[in-house]
């Protein structure tokens, strides 16, 4: 790989890492922030993969696979915390839940917070599609 070819492959994985950065301190809903956590882990990868081919070693392709494999396990405890987060709360704006902060921390105060969506008393339900089929009449069964 020629360092011209290395350079690209820097570039790229620096902006990964600061597109994911910037999303994730601007940002307040919980899956976009987990989202740019995870684009700032391929960046820091895709950085790993380029030099350990630059160097001609196999260390930063293994620490990649590694790279790859927490990561996965991270979306998925990330997908439970934000399903249970949002069942309690029925909304994923990080500012609702002042109560996770530590204890010696004072409160952020917004002032665009939006209250949570109502739950409606009863779901609509879809019609059944095309023609209701016509109910059969039973027929009298003799038993002689």
């Amino acid at each position: 790989m020629s360092p011209a070819t290395l350079e690209g492959y820097l570039v790229v994985g620096a902006v990964l890492f600061a597109l994911g950065m910037v999303g994730f301190l601007t940002r307040r809903n919980m899956i976009v922030m987990f989202l740019s956590v995870e684009m700032m882990l391929q960046g820091v990868a895709i950085n790993a993969v380029a030099f350990a081919k630059f160097r001609g070693e196999l260390g930063g392709q293994v620490l990649v696979l590694f790279i790859l494999a927490v990561a996965a396990c991270e979306a998925a405890v990330a997908l439970a915390l934000v399903l249970m987060l949002y069942k309690r709360k029925k909304t994923l704006d990080v500012s609702v839940w002042q109560e996770l902060r530590e204890p010696d921390q004072a409160p952020i105060e917004d002032e665009d917070t939006l209250p949570p969506a109502p739950r409606p008393e009863s779901f609509e339900h879809l019609t059944p599609a095309g023609a209701e089929p016509a109910k059969k009449q039973p027929q009298e069964v003799s038993h002689v």
